[in-house]
C-alpha cells in the first residue's frame, strides 16, 4: 500500500472511530441540537420584550386593573377563575397563569412577558419533536418549527401580555397531539384519557382549539396513516424508510367508522366548550349583531381574510393589533378574485393528494383551524387578527416546507442550495420579528403606529384618545374621540369618552348630552350602567343630589356589582350626613373592587361615624401603598364634588 493510500485509510478509520465524531452523528444529539437552536432563536428574537410595558388594550382587564389577578394564586382566585365570564371569555387556566405571574413578578411587566416568550419557545420545540417523531424527517420538521418560532405574525401572541391564552392553549394543544400519536401506536383507554385531558386543558386556556378533533382526522390521514388503505405504508411520505411509526405498528388500518367513533368524546368536549364560549361572549356583549355586520358582509370578509392571511405569511408587513372590520360590502372583483384563488389552490391540492398527502393536510389544517376565528360569528370589531394565525399557519408552514423539499429532491438539488435560501428566510423573519416586538413597547407608540398603518380605525382613534386623556392631555384626547365619531357616527365608547372630556372641562350640559346618547342607545347593559353612573357624578357636581342618586340606583339595577355607582351613593349619603349608609356602600364597593381610593373613603367615613379604631387599621394598611398619594388627591376631589 502506498503511503498516500495508507494516510487516506488511517484518516477514514479515524473518522469512523473517533468518539466525538460518533457522538455528533447521533440522531438523538442532532434532535437535541435542533431543540437548542429553536430555544436560542426565540430568545434572541424576543429579548427586547423585557423593555416592553403593559398596553392599554385588554392588559388592564387581564392584569393591571384586575383585583382577582392581583390577589395572586389563592383559593378565592381559582374559584373566581372557574366561574367568571370576565373579558367575555371563559378560560380559567389563563386567569390562573396571570395570577401566578403577578404573585411572582408583581407589576413588573418584564416577568409577565418573558413567561410568554418561554412558552412560545417550548411550543416551537414541541412542534419540532411532534413532526420529527411522526414523519421521520428531521430537517423538514426543524424548518417548520423554526418558521413557527420566528414568523412575525406570531409576535402578537407572544409580546401581548393579554394573549397569554394563545401560547398557553397551544402548549396543551401540541401535548395533546403528542399524546394522540402515543395512543395511535397502541390504543388504550389510559392513553386516550391523556389525549382527552390535555385537550380539555387546552380548551380551559382558550377555546380557539375546538377544531382539534377534526384536525385529528387530517393527522390520521397523514402522517399517521391510520386509514385502512394506508396501513404499513403511507404514500404521502416521500421515503418508505421513514414511514410513520404508528403505521408500521399496526397490522391493519382502521376504517373511517372506527376513526369517527373514537373522536366522539372529543367532539362532545368541543361542543360543550363552544356553548360555554358563546354564553360568555354574549354575557360580555362581545358578539356583534347582524345589523352591525350583515351575513353577506361576514362571508365576504371571511373569504378575503383567508387570502390576506396567505399574503401575510409570505409578506408579513404592516402588522398591527387591530385591522378594522369593514362596514360596507367589498368590490365584486375582490371577492371573485379571492374565491377563485382559494378554489384554485384547493383543486390543485386535491389533484395532488394521491402523491403528496401533506398538501391536503396542510391546506385543510389552515382552512379548518381558522373557522372559529374567521368572523362568521363576529366577536369584536376586527376583520382579522395576527393572533388568529398562531395555530393555522402551522399547516401552511408544513405544506410549503415539504413541497419545497420534495421539489428539490426530485430535481436532485444539492442540500446546500436548499439550506442557503432556507437560512436566509429564517434570518429575515427573525429580524422582522425582532423589530415587531418593539411595536408593543408602550401604549402611545402602539396606537400611533396602528393609526399610521390602517385607515378608518375607530378602535385605534378611541383608544389613543383614552390614553391621552389618562395623561391629562385633554385636547389631544378630544381630537381623537371626535375622529372616532367621524368614522362611526353615534359610536358609543367615543361618546362616553367625549362626555368625560366635557365633564372634566366643566361643560356639564355637553357631558350630559354625550352620556345620554350611550345611556339610551347602548345594547351592552354594562356600558349603559357606566353611562348612568357618569350622569350621576355630573348631577352631583351640579348639586342635583336627587337626580344623581336616581342615576346611581339605575346603574346598580343594571349592573348590581358596579362599585363605581356604590361609591356615588356613598358620597351622597356622606354629604347628607348618613354615615351608616356611606360606610355600607363603601364596604360593598371595597369587597367588589378593592382599591386605595375606596379604602380611604371607607376609612374617612368610619372616622366620622365614630369608629376610629377601624379607620386607623385601614390607614395603617394603606401606609405602605405606593399609590396612596394619588389616591388621597382623588378622594379629596370626590369629597369636594369636583
Amino acid at each position: 500500500m502506498s503511503s498516500s493510500s495508507a494516510a487516506v485509510a488511517i484518516k477514514h478509520e479515524g473518522r469512523q472511530h473517533t468518539p466525538a465524531a460518533r457522538l455528533f452523528q447521533s440522531p438523538k444529539l442532532r434532535i437535541l441540537l435542533g431543540c437548542l437552536f429553536l430555544v436560542a432563536a426565540v430568545l434572541a428574537c424576543y429579548n427586547p420584550v423585557v423593555h416592553n410595558r403593559f398596553i392599554r388594550y385588554d392588559d388592564e382587564g387581564y392584569i393591571t386593573d384586575n383585583p382577582h389577578v392581583k390577589a395572586g394564586l389563592t383559593w378565592s382566585t381559582v374559584k373566581w377563575a372557574f366561574t367568571t365570564y370576565e373579558q367575555a371569555n371563559w378560560h380559567p387556566l389563563t386567569w390562573i397563569s396571570h395570577a401566578i405571574d403577578y404573585q411572582l413578578f408583581g407589576m413588573n411587566p418584564a416577568g409577565h412577558h418573558y413567561v410568554s416568550v418561554l412558552l412560545h419557545a417550548v411550543n416551537a420545540v414541541l412542534l419540532f419533536l411532534l413532526l420529527q417523531s411522526t414523519t421521520g424527517f428531521r430537517w423538514r420538521s426543524l424548518m417548520v418549527a423554526a418558521l413557527f418560532a420566528l414568523h412575525p405574525m406570531n409576535v402578537e401572541s407572544v409580546a401581548w401580555a393579554s394573549e397569554r391564552k394563545n401560547v398557553l392553549s397551544m402548549l396543551f394543544f401540541l401535548l395533546a397531539l403528542h399524546a394522540y400519536g402515543w395512543y395511535a401506536r397502541h390504543p388504550k383507554f389510559t392513553r386516550y384519557s391523556a389525549v382527552f385531558g390535555l385537550f380539555a386543558l387546552a380548551l380551559l386556556s382558550k377555546p380557539q382549539v375546538i377544531t382539534f378533533p377534526l384536525l385529528l382526522f387530517l393527522w390520521d390521514y397523514w402522517p399517521l396513516g391510520r386509514f385502512g388503505h394506508a396501513a404499513g405504508f403511507d404514500p404521502g411520505v416521500s421515503d418508505p424508510s421513514v414511514t410513520p411509526r404508528v403505521a408500521r405498528s399496526q397490522a391493519s388500518g382502521l376504517q373511517p367508522r372506527q376513526l369517527v367513533l373514537e373522536k366522539v368524546p372529543l367532539l362532545l368536549l368541543s361542543g360543550a366548550s363552544a356553548l360555554v364560549t358563546m354564553k360568555a361572549q354574549k354575557a360580555g356583549n362581545a358578539v356583534q349583531n347582524l345589523s352591525q355586520y350583515s351575513t353577506l358582509l361576514r362571508i365576504e370578509t371571511a373569504v378575503i381574510s383567508y387570502v390576506r392571511y396567505l399574503g401575510k405569511m409570505f409578506w408579513p408587513s404592516k402588522l398591527v393589533a387591530m385591522y378594522p372590520h369593514p362596514t360596507e360590502l367589498y368590490p365584486a372583483w375582490q371577492v371573485v378574485g379571492a374565491v377563485l384563488l382559494l378554489v384554485l389552490i384547493t383543486t390543485t391540492v386535491l389533484v395532488r393528494v394521491g402523491q403528496q398527502r401533506y398538501l391536503a393536510v396542510g391546506w385543510f389544517w389552515f382552512l379548518g383551524s381558522l373557522v372559529p376565528m374567521i368572523g362568521l360569528v363576529q366577536v369584536g370589531f376586527q376583520g382579522m387578527a395576527d393572533r388568529y394565525a398562531y395555530i393555522p399557519f402551522v399547516g401552511l408552514f408544513l405544506m410549503f416546507t415539504w413541497l419545497a423539499a420534495d421539489f428539490a429532491k426530485a430535481r436532485k438539488v444539492p442540500s446546500l442550495w436548499l439550506a442557503v435560501p432556507g437560512a436566509a428566510c429564517l434570518i429575515a423573519l427573525g429580524v422582522l420579528s425582532y423589530h415587531q416586538v418593539s411595536y408593543w413597547r408602550d401604549t402611545l407608540s402602539f396606537w400611533q403606529r396602528t393609526l399610521q398603518l390602517t385607515n378608518n380605525n375607530y378602535v385605534a382613534e378611541d383608544n389613543l384618545g383614552e390614553f391621552l386623556f389618562s395623561q391629562d392631555r385633554l385636547d389631544g384626547a378630544a381630537a381623537h374621540f371626535r375622529a372616532a365619531l367621524a368614522i362611526r357616527p353615534g359610536g358609543l365608547t367615543a361618546n362616553l369618552n367625549l362626555g368625560a372630556y366635557e365633564d372634566r372641562r366643566g361643560n356639564f350640559p355637553a357631558a350630559i348630552e354625550h352620556y345620554e346618547i350611550v345611556a339610551h342607545n347602548a345594547g351592552d347593559v354594562n356600558l349603559r350602567a357606566t353611562a348612568y353612573g357618569s350622569l350621576g357624578f355630573v348631577y352631583r357636581e351640579m348639586g342635583e343630589l336627587l337626580r344623581a342618586k336616581q342615576c346611581f340606583q339605575i346603574a346598580l339595577q343594571m349592573a348590581p356589582r358596579g362599585a363605581r355607582a356604590m361609591i356615588g351613593i356613598g358620597l351622597i349619603a356622606q354629604q347628607e350626613g348618613d354615615m351608616a349608609e356611606a360606610i355600607r356602600q363603601y364596604s360593598n364597593a371595597a369587597t367588589l373592587q378593592p382599591s386605595d381610593v375606596v379604602y380611604l373613603l371607607l376609612a374617612q367615613a368610619l372616622e366620622h361615624g365614630g369608629q376610629p379604631e377601624q379607620a386607623r387599621a385601614i390607614y395603617e394598611r394603606l401606609a405602605s401603598s405606593p399609590n396612596v398619594s394619588a389616591a388621597q388627591r382623588e378622594v379629596k376631589s370626590l369629597l369636594s364634588g369636583k
